[in-house]
């Protein structure tokens, strides 16, 4: 008699090889001293900081299409690329940025055809129970006052999302007014940047 795999078990040993893989990968890369060429400081050179999504398209292309290397500028991603809470992780990492590791100008950079744009929250709570999130844990969250649905929403529009960020940073009671913020859209297929006004 078969035993039937399940989507999440396929997943799970998916993953597990994708682990194992990176893992022989990085011993490989330590042996052979591939670290040597991106040796840096703590301290970004150029004294920046940039904001923006975590999309897989700008893993690479990003830095390649500024012109920036490995100990350049500090880098902060999430879904999006925005701040949608004065008080959240992304803006903590910046007034770290700019206090204890130098930073004085922010880019904040969003790009085009983000997954974040059009976001549905009830989409997303459908996907979370889909793979196995109970009903019960949405509701308890619910009742300890998270707004999921406010949470779990996207943007409708880049440009706005970006600029919103640009003046919640510029303007929040924490940062220097010395630091320069500026936002721009970048073209998730050739890199280039347009500003947002």
């Amino acid at each position: 008699m078969g035993r039937h795999i399940g989507h999440n078990t396929v997943l799970t040993l998916h993953n597990q090889a994708m682990i194992e893989e990176i893992l022989l990968h990085n011993k490989n890369f330590v042996a052979e001293k591939g670290y040597e060429k991106y040796i840096t400081t703590k301290y970004p050179d150029k004294r920046l900081a940039i904001v923006t999504c975590m999309d897989t398209r700008l893993i690479e292309l990003l830095p390649a299409a500024l012109g920036l290397r490995n100990g350049d500028f500090k880098i902060i991603k999430n879904a999006g690329g925005t701040i949608t809470n004065p008080f959240d992780s992304t803006m903590r990492s910046l007034l770290v940025a700019v206090y204890e590791l130098g930073v004085n100008e922010i880019m904040v950079i969003g790009h085009t055809g983000c997954g974040v744009q059009g976001m549905n929250a009830a989409e997303m709570l459908h996907l979370m129970r889909k793979r196995g999130v109970s009903e019960e844990h949405i509701t308890l969250m619910r009742h300890c006052g998270i707004d999921l649905d406010g949470w779990l929403h996207g943007f409708e529009d880049t440009s706005e999302a970006v600029s919103e960020t640009v003046d919640l940073i510029g303007k929040h009671p924490l940062m220097a007014a010395d630091v320069r913020v500026r936002g721009y859209i970048m073209d998730s297929t050739t890199g280039e940047l347009s500003p947002v006004d």
